[in-house]
Protein backbone atom coordinates (compact mmCIF):
# COMPACT_ATOMS: atom_id res chain seq x y z
CA UNK A 1 0.00 0.00 0.00
CA UNK A 2 1.31 3.24 -1.11
CA UNK A 3 0.54 6.95 0.84
CA UNK A 4 -1.99 7.75 -2.18
CA UNK A 5 -3.55 4.74 -1.89
CA UNK A 6 -4.50 5.56 1.79
CA UNK A 7 -7.42 7.74 1.04
CA UNK A 8 -9.36 7.29 4.27
CA UNK A 9 -12.95 8.51 5.81
CA UNK A 10 -14.83 10.81 2.93
CA UNK A 11 -17.07 13.67 3.82
CA UNK A 12 -18.81 15.28 0.93
CA UNK A 13 -16.66 13.95 -1.51
CA UNK A 14 -13.09 14.71 0.09
CA UNK A 15 -10.64 12.19 2.18
CA UNK A 16 -9.50 13.21 5.39
CA UNK A 17 -6.37 11.40 4.69
CA UNK A 18 -5.70 12.62 1.62
CA UNK A 19 -6.28 16.30 2.72
CA UNK A 20 -3.78 15.27 5.92
CA UNK A 21 -1.06 14.28 3.24
CA UNK A 22 -1.13 16.83 0.95
CA UNK A 23 -0.86 19.75 3.72
CA UNK A 24 1.88 17.89 5.46
CA UNK A 25 3.46 17.09 2.30
CA UNK A 26 3.67 20.85 1.20
CA UNK A 27 3.91 22.01 4.55
CA UNK A 28 6.69 20.03 5.00
CA UNK A 29 8.77 20.90 1.51
CA UNK A 30 8.37 24.32 2.20
CA UNK A 31 10.22 24.52 5.55
CA UNK A 32 12.77 22.41 4.25
CA UNK A 33 13.45 24.90 1.75
CA UNK A 34 13.58 27.44 4.49
CA UNK A 35 16.06 25.28 6.71
CA UNK A 36 19.08 27.80 7.45
CA UNK A 37 17.41 30.46 5.46
CA UNK A 38 14.51 31.78 7.94
CA UNK A 39 14.58 35.37 8.60
CA UNK A 40 13.48 36.24 12.69
CA UNK A 41 13.57 34.12 15.44
CA UNK A 42 11.15 34.64 18.78
CA UNK A 43 11.06 33.61 22.23
CA UNK A 44 7.97 32.50 23.36
CA UNK A 45 7.26 30.52 26.64
CA UNK A 46 11.03 30.49 27.71
CA UNK A 47 14.63 30.82 26.34
CA UNK A 48 14.08 27.22 24.60
CA UNK A 49 10.35 27.50 23.61
CA UNK A 50 10.84 29.51 20.22
CA UNK A 51 9.40 30.25 17.03
CA UNK A 52 9.95 31.56 13.48
CA UNK A 53 8.12 33.29 10.98
CA UNK A 54 8.59 29.46 8.92
CA UNK A 55 6.65 28.31 11.97
CA UNK A 56 3.31 30.65 11.46
CA UNK A 57 3.52 30.30 7.99
CA UNK A 58 3.62 26.24 7.56
CA UNK A 59 -0.09 26.54 9.74
CA UNK A 60 -1.29 29.36 7.58
CA UNK A 61 -0.45 27.13 4.48
CA UNK A 62 -2.40 23.84 6.39
CA UNK A 63 -5.30 25.98 7.95
CA UNK A 64 -6.16 27.53 4.64
CA UNK A 65 -5.81 24.24 3.26
CA UNK A 66 -7.81 22.63 5.45
CA UNK A 67 -10.39 24.81 5.29
CA UNK A 68 -10.41 24.80 2.00
CA UNK A 69 -11.81 21.44 1.76
CA UNK A 70 -13.84 21.27 5.10
CA UNK A 71 -14.96 25.11 6.08
CA UNK A 72 -17.24 23.70 9.24
CA UNK A 73 -14.05 22.16 10.91
CA UNK A 74 -12.44 23.66 13.82
CA UNK A 75 -8.96 23.86 13.86
CA UNK A 76 -6.09 24.12 16.40
CA UNK A 77 -3.01 25.60 15.53
CA UNK A 78 0.09 25.62 18.13
CA UNK A 79 1.03 29.34 16.68
CA UNK A 80 -2.39 30.12 17.24
CA UNK A 81 -2.30 29.89 20.85
CA UNK A 82 -0.48 32.01 23.73
CA UNK A 83 2.37 30.34 25.13
CA UNK A 84 2.44 28.36 28.36
CA UNK A 85 0.41 25.60 29.83
CA UNK A 86 -2.72 27.68 31.33
CA UNK A 87 -3.01 29.02 27.19
CA UNK A 88 -2.80 25.93 26.05
CA UNK A 89 -5.64 24.33 28.36
CA UNK A 90 -7.75 27.36 27.51
CA UNK A 91 -7.42 26.81 23.97
CA UNK A 92 -8.19 23.27 24.17
CA UNK A 93 -11.12 23.95 26.72
CA UNK A 94 -12.78 26.26 24.04
CA UNK A 95 -12.65 23.62 20.85
CA UNK A 96 -13.47 20.61 23.27
CA UNK A 97 -16.58 20.92 22.04
CA UNK A 98 -16.18 20.67 18.16
CA UNK A 99 -17.49 17.84 15.52
CA UNK A 100 -14.25 17.83 14.10
CA UNK A 101 -11.09 19.56 15.35
CA UNK A 102 -8.05 19.54 13.15
CA UNK A 103 -5.20 19.35 15.46
CA UNK A 104 -1.82 20.94 14.18
CA UNK A 105 1.90 21.39 15.10
CA UNK A 106 3.56 23.19 12.06
CA UNK A 107 6.47 22.41 13.09
CA UNK A 108 7.31 20.31 15.94
CA UNK A 109 11.19 20.88 16.73
CA UNK A 110 11.78 24.30 15.99
CA UNK A 111 14.47 24.68 18.14
CA UNK A 112 16.28 21.66 15.86
CA UNK A 113 15.43 23.80 12.70
CA UNK A 114 16.96 26.83 14.01
CA UNK A 115 19.90 25.00 14.42
CA UNK A 116 20.07 23.05 11.00
CA UNK A 117 19.50 19.65 12.85
CA UNK A 118 17.47 17.89 10.90
CA UNK A 119 14.66 16.30 13.07
CA UNK A 120 11.52 17.68 12.89
CA UNK A 121 8.40 17.14 11.54
CA UNK A 122 4.66 18.79 10.80
CA UNK A 123 1.97 16.80 12.53
CA UNK A 124 -1.76 17.17 12.09
CA UNK A 125 -4.52 14.98 13.64
CA UNK A 126 -8.35 15.11 13.23
CA UNK A 127 -10.33 14.96 16.21
CA UNK A 128 -13.98 13.31 15.58
CA UNK A 129 -16.02 14.23 18.96
CA UNK A 130 -12.84 14.39 21.02
CA UNK A 131 -11.17 11.17 19.83
CA UNK A 132 -8.13 11.70 17.35
CA UNK A 133 -9.35 9.56 14.68
CA UNK A 134 -6.06 10.51 11.84
CA UNK A 135 -3.10 11.23 12.65
CA UNK A 136 -0.27 12.51 10.13
CA UNK A 137 3.75 13.12 10.85
CA UNK A 138 5.87 14.21 8.13
CA UNK A 139 9.60 13.95 8.19
CA UNK A 140 10.49 16.66 5.30
CA UNK A 141 14.03 15.64 6.09
CA UNK A 142 13.89 11.93 5.47
CA UNK A 143 10.92 12.09 3.61
CA UNK A 144 9.11 10.34 5.86
CA UNK A 145 5.35 10.27 6.22
CA UNK A 146 3.89 8.44 9.26
CA UNK A 147 0.48 7.80 8.88
CA UNK A 148 -2.51 6.46 11.22
CA UNK A 149 -6.29 5.92 10.63
CA UNK A 150 -8.74 4.59 13.72
CA UNK A 151 -9.13 0.99 13.68
CA UNK A 152 -6.94 0.56 9.92
CA UNK A 153 -3.41 0.66 11.58
CA UNK A 154 -0.57 2.34 10.73
CA UNK A 155 1.85 3.17 8.21
CA UNK A 156 5.25 4.54 6.84
CA UNK A 157 6.66 4.51 3.13
CA UNK A 158 3.23 2.36 3.11
CA UNK A 159 4.37 -0.07 4.69
CA UNK A 160 2.08 -1.27 7.79
CA UNK A 161 4.14 -0.11 11.29
CA UNK A 162 4.46 -2.72 14.80
CA UNK A 163 5.92 -1.64 17.84
CA UNK A 164 9.15 -3.13 19.15
CA UNK A 165 9.28 -6.64 21.08
CA UNK A 166 11.45 -5.76 24.08
CA UNK A 167 9.66 -7.00 27.19
CA UNK A 168 12.15 -5.76 29.64
CA UNK A 169 13.30 -1.64 30.69
CA UNK A 170 16.91 -3.17 30.08
CA UNK A 171 16.82 -3.98 26.51
CA UNK A 172 14.85 -1.03 25.86
CA UNK A 173 15.86 2.32 24.20
CA UNK A 174 13.58 4.85 25.32
CA UNK A 175 13.76 8.82 24.50
CA UNK A 176 12.42 11.72 26.27
CA UNK A 177 12.31 15.54 26.17
CA UNK A 178 13.59 18.39 28.01
CA UNK A 179 10.54 20.96 28.46
CA UNK A 180 10.22 24.42 28.32
CA UNK A 181 8.84 25.02 31.52
CA UNK A 182 12.18 25.12 33.68
CA UNK A 183 9.95 25.86 37.19
CA UNK A 184 7.81 22.24 37.02
CA UNK A 185 8.01 20.19 33.55
CA UNK A 186 11.79 20.41 33.48
CA UNK A 187 12.84 19.02 37.29
CA UNK A 188 10.01 16.36 37.03
CA UNK A 189 11.14 15.21 33.63
CA UNK A 190 14.63 15.43 34.96
CA UNK A 191 13.61 13.14 37.89
CA UNK A 192 12.86 10.12 35.67
CA UNK A 193 15.76 10.62 33.32
CA UNK A 194 17.63 9.90 36.74
CA UNK A 195 15.85 7.15 37.66
CA UNK A 196 15.36 5.06 34.38
CA UNK A 197 19.11 6.06 32.79
CA UNK A 198 20.56 2.86 34.75
CA UNK A 199 17.47 0.94 33.97
CA UNK A 200 17.40 1.15 30.38
CA UNK A 201 19.59 -0.30 27.59
CA UNK A 202 19.72 3.78 26.79
CA UNK A 203 17.79 6.66 26.20
CA UNK A 204 17.26 9.26 23.26
CA UNK A 205 16.45 12.99 22.99
CA UNK A 206 15.67 14.22 19.66
CA UNK A 207 13.31 17.37 20.44
CA UNK A 208 10.51 16.66 18.52
CA UNK A 209 7.72 14.40 20.38
CA UNK A 210 5.73 13.84 17.71
CA UNK A 211 8.88 12.49 16.16
CA UNK A 212 9.78 10.38 19.02
CA UNK A 213 6.02 8.82 19.07
CA UNK A 214 6.23 7.85 15.38
CA UNK A 215 9.49 6.22 15.89
CA UNK A 216 7.95 4.07 19.03
CA UNK A 217 4.94 3.19 16.67
CA UNK A 218 7.67 2.08 13.69
CA UNK A 219 9.65 0.43 16.32
CA UNK A 220 12.78 1.96 16.70
CA UNK A 221 12.21 3.29 20.69
CA UNK A 222 10.75 1.19 22.91
CA UNK A 223 8.82 3.87 24.56
CA UNK A 224 9.11 7.75 24.73
CA UNK A 225 7.92 10.02 27.78
CA UNK A 226 7.79 13.59 28.88
CA UNK A 227 6.23 16.00 30.90
CA UNK A 228 4.30 18.93 30.47
CA UNK A 229 3.63 18.84 26.80
CA UNK A 230 0.43 20.11 24.51
CA UNK A 231 -2.39 18.68 22.36
CA UNK A 232 -0.62 19.44 19.38
CA UNK A 233 2.43 17.79 19.98
CA UNK A 234 0.81 14.71 20.94
CA UNK A 235 -2.58 13.97 19.14
CA UNK A 236 -1.38 12.06 15.96
CA UNK A 237 1.84 10.32 17.51
CA UNK A 238 -0.55 9.29 19.89
CA UNK A 239 -2.61 7.32 17.15
CA UNK A 240 0.08 5.89 15.29
CA UNK A 241 1.46 4.18 18.29
CA UNK A 242 -2.26 2.73 19.31
CA UNK A 243 -2.86 1.46 15.77
CA UNK A 244 0.78 0.37 15.49
CA UNK A 245 0.17 -2.00 18.76
CA UNK A 246 1.76 0.28 21.36
CA UNK A 247 -0.11 1.93 24.76
CA UNK A 248 -0.19 5.41 25.39
CA UNK A 249 -1.53 6.47 28.84
CA UNK A 250 -0.54 9.47 30.93
CA UNK A 251 2.33 9.24 33.61
CA UNK A 252 -0.02 7.69 36.27
CA UNK A 253 -1.64 5.00 33.62
CA UNK A 254 -4.85 6.74 32.65
CA UNK A 255 -5.71 6.18 29.29
CA UNK A 256 -4.90 9.31 26.73
CA UNK A 257 -7.06 11.82 25.61
CA UNK A 258 -6.35 15.29 24.43
CA UNK A 259 -6.24 16.84 27.97
CA UNK A 260 -2.94 14.82 28.56
CA UNK A 261 0.23 16.57 29.25
CA UNK A 262 2.27 14.27 30.73
CA UNK A 263 2.84 11.22 28.48
CA UNK A 264 4.36 7.55 29.12
CA UNK A 265 3.83 5.70 25.05
CA UNK A 266 5.26 2.41 24.22
CA UNK A 267 5.63 -1.04 22.92
CA UNK A 268 3.21 -1.93 25.28
CA UNK A 269 5.29 -4.74 27.22
CA UNK A 270 7.28 -2.36 29.10
CA UNK A 271 4.53 0.17 29.73
CA UNK A 272 4.11 -1.20 32.98
CA UNK A 273 7.21 -1.05 34.51
CA UNK A 274 8.13 2.16 32.61
CA UNK A 275 5.15 3.45 34.55
CA UNK A 276 6.59 2.03 37.73
CA UNK A 277 10.34 3.44 37.41
CA UNK A 278 8.75 7.08 37.24
CA UNK A 279 6.50 6.56 39.97
CA UNK A 280 9.01 5.50 42.20
CA UNK A 281 10.94 8.45 41.38
CA UNK A 282 7.96 10.57 42.33
CA UNK A 283 8.37 12.16 38.46
CA UNK A 284 5.09 10.92 37.64
CA UNK A 285 2.23 13.65 38.13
Amino acid sequence: MTVSDQQGTVVGGKSFAAVAINCAAKAGEWIKSKLGNYEKLDIKYSAHDLVTEVDKGSETLIKRLVLTHFPHHSFLGEEGVEPGPEASARALAAVSEAEYLWIVDPIDGTTNFVHGFPFFVVSIALAYKGEVILGVVYDPMRDELFIAEKGKGAYVHGKRMSVSGEDTLKTSLIATGFPADAGYALPLNMKGLQALAPQVRNIRSGGSAALHMAYVAAGRLSGFWEIGLNSWDLAAGALLVQESGGVVTDTLGQPYNLNVRHVVASNGKVHQPFLDALAAAEAAK
